[in-house]
């Protein structure tokens, strides 16, 4: 963790356009792990901390990934009114690129979901497998877009402080809030590391995102899908829109949006079983 206690990025790179990208990487200095390349990325308001509970388990089956997205953690935060989905996969394209990282296996969470449909939608080849945890392929509803709309009125008027407040709780089972009140509190903390201007950027981003459907239909790689039964945010009907037999669907019984946080040993062994039955 990095002295901030907001990310666990330990790393940064700057990109073609002069913004920097922090991330963790555990084969920084040579460890390259079983072989594997495993890359999370985070949800809307977090970092790279949001997978500080899973990563270490994860590291038993190759070398961990896990960058701070745009406008979030310790990444820079470019001057842009929308931060299209297509733009934050340019972003990890480039750091691959970097890292000079062929295939991977992509895990994105809620955000960082839509973000890797969008990464799958333009790089295909570049994936050994594919996985959304409390995330969906759907396009926002005319509901949801009024509230991405709202929410980022209200992040550009009152800031990060009070947004972040009122959303976090909302994203743990209603059983979890008080009894995992510490845990509310971190996730807290994590979400005022967020750029204002970033996250309404990012809000816009995601109300715009088109239907990915039949990207993660199409995909010819195993995936992963991973819902919470006391999801509030993304029920898991709407995770569970493909199905057959390189499609691996998993229900957390009792967790809501964060099961990284909520029932870190539980999501990391559905991961591992999954990575273990699709070795390289």
């Amino acid at each position: 963790m990095t002295t901030d206690q907001r990310s666990m990025a330990n790393l940064t790179h700057k990109l073609s356009d002069g913004q920097t990208i922090a991330y963790y990487d555990s084969g920084a200095g040579g460890a390259e792990g079983a072989g594997s390349v495993i890359v999370l990325l985070h949800g809307f308001c977090g970092s790279s901390s949001y997978w500080e509970k899973v990563v270490p388990q994860l590291e038993t089956a190759g070398r961990v990934i896990v960058p701070d997205l745009r406008g979030h953690g310790r990444s820079s935060a470019p001057q842009a009114p929308v931060y299209e989905m297509e733009a934050f996969a340019s972003d990890l394209a480039q750091l691959l690129e970097h890292l000079n990282v062929g295939k991977i296996r992509l895990i994105g969470h809620s955000l960082g979901g839509y973000v890797s449909l969008a990464f799958a939608e333009k790089h295909p080849d570049r994936l050994a497998s594919f996985g959304l945890v409390h995330s969906t392929a759907k396009p926002d509803g005319e509901e949801a877009k009024a509230n991405r709309d709202k929410a980022a009125g209200t992040l550009r008027a009152d800031g990060i402080a009070s947004f972040v407040e009122g959303l976090v709780p909302k994203l743990f089972a209603p059983a979890h809030r008080e009894s995992m009140a510490d845990e509310v509190k971190r996730i807290i903390e994590v979400g005022l590391g967020t750029d204002a201007e970033g996250a309404a950027a990012t809000a816009l981003g995601m109300k715009a995102r088109p239907d990915r459907t039949s990207v993660l239909d199409g995909l010819s790689v195993p995936r992963l899908l991973v819902a919470g039964s006391e999801d509030g945010v993304i029920p898991p009907a709407n995770t569970f829109t493909t199905d057959g037999p390189q499609v691996t669907q998993s229900l957390l019984e009792g967790c809501g949006h964060m099961s990284m946080v909520e029932a870190p040993q539980r999501l990391a062994a559905e991961i591992l079983a999954f990575l273990n039955g699709t070795a390289a």
